[in-house]
């Protein structure tokens, strides 16, 4: 049975046309603008190995920070109803790409590297249990077809 569907909606503008279109490799550039109604727009670019823009996002940063805002918002719900009380939460993802000889590529793994400090006394060992939860339910991690693993430090103020 399908539960409740939800529909997002973006709109991906290609910058890169130097002058002469895509009439050679090295003649367009990268840069793209991600937009939504109602919010900010993303500067994006390719990865700058692909002839992209350093400054600006890549396909592939956003993919590693969709798993880590998307595990983050998770966990925060659960330690919110299971009496942890986080007070900050920074992490510091990392996702691992392999590229073939003939130019595909594919991610083989992102970690997720929360460090959570939560008041104290409010259950260390729940707090990091609740990771596993945050995993489960992801809906950027239950849709990618590689791993992604989480080491998470808990920190007690």
């Amino acid at each position: 049975m399908a539960g409740k569907q939800h529909e997002y909606r973006v709109t991906v503008t290609w910058q890169g046309n130097l002058g002469t279109g895509t009439s050679g490799y090295r003649e367009y550039g990268r840069d793209h603008v991600i937009s939504a109604d109602g919010k900010p727009d993303i500067p994006g670019s390719s990865d700058p190995a692909f002839r992209g823009d350093a400054a600006r996002w890549n396909p592939e940063d956003l993919l590693v920070a969709s798993l880590s805002a998307c595990h983050k918002l998770w966990y925060l719900h659960f330690c919110s109803v299971s009496g942890v009380i986080v007070i900050a939460y920074e992490d510091h993802a990392e996702g691992t790409m392999v590229m073939d000889e003939d130019g595909a590529g594919r991610f083989t793994e992102v970690v997720l590297k929360p460090r959570v400090t939560i008041k104290a006394g409010t259950y260390p060992q729940i707090a990091a249990e609740l990771h596993d939860e945050a995993h489960e339910k992801c809906f950027i991690a239950n849709s990618v077809n590689f791993p992604v693993r989480c080491e998470p430090v808990i920190i007690e103020e």
